[in-house]
């Protein structure tokens, strides 16, 4: 099985690079089912339902949350669609899904956790501990399982891809839109990347106008953070995995940059 997995999508220009690339990335590949993090999807933070309806219409089977998932009130009206996933370790009374079960484009299942870091970000239950019971869970109807571990710091993130290495396909990190250089198949057969990157606008910082993020760095007062313009990159990973066993047997990063 081959997936796409497209990193944090960072609003309109996100959207559009996505809409300009994604298919000729879809065409190339031939991927059976595709993944994308859309937190920042609307307006830099959160998601709404035309937005991931926008999504959908691409060929997006699964759309990954994070730490923005409830940032606005909209996603109340979404956030039951098992095609949306908000970071699993919330605790049980938080409304939506933090895993789901998917038939790929070849006829087989494929099952997706998504998991947020504790480490600078907001209280939640142990990812580990929760990584661990969904995988075997899921193992009973799908053996190739990709994770997203949104979190800040890469520590955390690498020690999630040693303690699920065996049990899952894929731990893909997301979260800093910066993407690392560290993609490889672990020892047990699990592909993994510290982060992913991003897709939007990279003439900014992670995505947000530069002059606004120097400020608040120059002056140390908080600052209303804008969605940069100019060029912009959709990134992301491509993972192949086998359908028996679930174990993966290869991990390319892409970034694909506009025109403009």
């Amino acid at each position: 099985m081959k997936i796409v997995f497209i990193s944090d999508i960072v609003g309109e220009a996100g959207r559009e690079i996505l809409s300009d690339k994604l298919p000729g990335l879809i065409a190339a590949e031939k991927p059976d089912f595709v993944v994308a993090n859309a937190e920042n999807a609307a307006g830099g933070k959160g998601l709404t339902s035309p937005v991931a309806r926008e999504l959908f219409s691409l060929g997006i089977g699964c759309l990954t949350l994070g730490n923005h998932s409830f940032d606005r009130k909209e996603i109340e009206n979404i956030i039951d669609d098992p095609r949306i996933l908000r970071p699993a370790n919330y605790p049980d009374i938080v409304p939506g899904q933090g895993h789901g079960i998917y038939e790929a484009k070849n006829g087989k299942m494929v099952g997706v956790i998504n998991l947020m870091g504790r480490v600078y970000l907001p209280a939640t239950d142990c990812p580990f501990r929760k990584a661990a019971a969904l995988a075997e869970k899921i193992r009973e109807q799908a053996k190739v399982i990709l994770v997203d571990i949104h979190a800040e710091v890469t520590s955390e993130k690498q020690a999630m891809g040693w303690y699920l290495d065996g049990s899952v396909s894929a731990v893909i990190g997301t979260h800093t839109h910066i993407p690392t250089a560290d993609e490889r198949i672990m020892p047990q057969g699990t592909a993994y990347i510290t982060d992913a990157g991003m897709t939007g606008p990279y003439e900014g910082v992670i995505g947000m106008d530069r002059e606004v993020v120097l400020k608040k760095f120059l002056t140390g007062i908080p600052q209303h953070f804008v969605i940069a313009k100019g060029a912009s990159v959709m990134q992301g990973c491509v993972i192949e995995a086998d359908d028996a066993g679930g174990k993966a047997s290869s991990i390319k990063r892409f970034s694909l940059a506009s025109n403009n």
